[in-house]
């Protein structure tokens, strides 16, 4: 599931946490992707890809 979020986060600029649900991935995994360092916090309930700078 880790690597299905991290791929739709690389797709798009911010992904909303909603999105992130819509497709299947639990919040609770968002956390554990920050934590990992695979998806950065930009605001409430908005992430994006660690690898994609920041527009």
């Amino acid at each position: 599931m880790r690597e299905k979020a991290y791929a739709f986060a690389c797709e798009r600029t911010t992904v909303r946490t909603y999105d992130f649900t819509a497709i299947g991935i639990p919040r609770h995994y968002l956390a554990w992707m920050c934590e990992e360092g695979l998806l950065v916090k930009i605001g409430y309930g908005l992430y994006r890809a660690a690898d994609r700078k920041a527009a």
